[in-house]
């Protein structure tokens, strides 16, 4: 269940590239007409309507075909210590325009586990996806840097790890969302079913319990 943030962000700002939404909202003050120690008379302002801004359908295509230019690199692998952030900086560096990254969360216990055994309780990250501006570009980034050191210098907490990334032709943005919602959704109904059994269990129980009472 660690990974839930993440992917709400995820699907937030799909959602939000789609569509601008401006919403503009005046909280009115209620004005006192009088001054009396008694009930005060006040009038109350009606609020006015939010205004909803949307793109025009000229931009909307614009913006579709930027979306459609862009290109997706998978990796494979993430280092420790390695972040979104961290991906973003490294990456454009190379002079890349980085546009979103996203990189999953091991599992809990996973990370419980490393840390009884005296490892590092940071956070960490099994695998990721980065969407750069062009799609040439993110071909050339990934075979150019895929198997080569991340950094050369040996103080760098990433000295001796290798990217390792693929190129995902014909691969958008709005697949991995697609992606991480169904699979969100296939957790939260596998957590469903396993309340209930959970459930049944306990009442099963419970009865046992009071049935061993009544024989007392």
């Amino acid at each position: 269940m660690g990974k839930t943030r993440d992917e709400d962000e995820l699907v937030e700002e799909e959602e939000s590239d789609v569509e601008e939404v401006e919403q503009e909202e005046d909280d009115d003050d209620n004005d006192d007409d009088n001054d009396d120690d008694d009930n005060d008379d006040q009038e109350t302002v009606p609020k006015k309507k939010r205004k909803v801004h949307t793109l025009s359908l000229e931009k909307t295509q614009d913006f579709n075909e930027k979306l459609r230019k862009r290109g997706v690199i998978y990796l494979a692998r993430v280092p420790p210590r390695m972040n979104p952030a961290k991906v973003k900086q490294l990456l454009t560096d190379f002079g890349t325009a980085v546009t979103r990254v996203y990189l999953v969360e091991e599992d809990q216990t996973v990370r419980k586990r490393r840390r009884k055994a005296g490892g590092s309780g940071a956070k960490r990250y099994t695998e990721g996806w980065v969407e750069l501006e062009k799609k040439k570009i993110a071909k050339h980034v990934a075979q150019s840097l895929n198997n080569t050191p991340i950094s050369n210098q040996k103080r760098n907490v990433h000295y001796g790890d290798l990217w390792n990334m693929r190129y995902l032709p014909k691969f958008q943005w709005s697949h991995l969302t697609e992606k991480v919602a169904y699979e969100r959704r296939v957790r939260e109904q596998k957590m469903r079913v396993e309340m209930v059994h959970a459930r049944k269990e306990n009442a099963a129980y419970t009865q046992l319990v009071e049935a061993g009472k009544k024989l007392d």
